[in-house]
């Protein structure tokens, strides 16, 4: 008898972990399909480095698509305005891991819109300049924040070339399961982190773009469409001249 109990509770255990693991920290919010998704269950190595190709000649002036589905990826549009601020000061300090910014060319002026993001560097400042080593960069070349660890100093915000780090400045009520967010933590761009670990390909801002502009893959693979897309048509990484070797590339800038 108690066994068939035990086995009875197990197959309960596992249908409740199932369906936590696709809510979000409030009710009312689903997660998306990592939710259906299994853990990797290899380490994280250096036989890949993620990275992405940005052609800013195929953006359109005003598209925001890749910021908007970013932040739905990550649950930064589940963030309100706090009582008591204004709209000058919120749309200052609202977390943003993606910017679109123009760019121009000194020499020829041309003028470039690009959206923005953490450059996951090779030799990344923000990890050199980090006190506890909340900042730090994995094997496949992915630069993060370890929120535990993060006491808030913001020395890597100063410390990164792109300024492509946000601070959180309140309390977050709402938040995805798979992205956790917290008071006075710094975070950015993870290349989708999430969604490396459950095996989920792509990134939700490649996934967005319809106008082709944003391509995703692996660096170290001579097979891959990025890598291959690299070879074909000259890029450029931006601030080139602080030699991070950044995992971002951009074209027609």
């Amino acid at each position: 008898m108690s066994e068939k109990i035990d086995q009875n509770r197990r197959e309960f255990v596992s249908v409740a972990g199932k369906a936590a693991a696709a809510s979000v920290v409030a009710p009312g919010v689903l997660l998306h399909s990592i939710a259906h998704a299994e853990p990797r269950a290899e380490p994280v190595t250096d036989a890949v480095r993620y990275g992405l190709l940005i052609d800013t000649t195929k953006c359109a002036d005003g598209c925001s698509d890749c910021v908007s589905a970013c932040d739905k990826e990550n649950g930064l549009d589940l963030l309100g305005k706090p009582d008591g601020a204004t709209d000058e000061d919120w749309a200052r300090q609202k977390p943003r891991w993606i910017r679109t910014v123009k760019v121009k060319d000194r020499l020829s002026g041309h003028v470039s819109s690009l959206p923005l993001m953490c450059q996951h560097c090779e030799h990344p400042p923000c990890v050199d300049v980090c006190p506890t080593g909340a900042s730090f960069r994995r094997a496949d070349g992915i630069v993060m924040v370890d929120r535990h660890t993060c006491i808030g100093c913001r020395y890597c915000m100063m410390a990164c070339p792109y300024k492509a780090r946000s601070f959180i400045h309140e309390n977050i009520k709402v938040k995805l399961s798979a992205v956790p967010r917290g008071k006075g933590c710094v975070e950015s761009c993870t290349l989708c982190v999430h969604r490396r670990d459950y095996g989920v390909a792509g990134t939700a801002c490649a996934d967005a773009c319809e106008h082709g502009a944003i391509l995703f893959g692996d660096l170290n693979d001579p097979n891959s469409d990025i890598t291959k897309a690299l070879q074909e048509r000259n890029h450029t990484q931006l601030r080139a001249d602080l030699k991070l070797n950044t995992g971002v590339r951009y074209r027609g800038i």
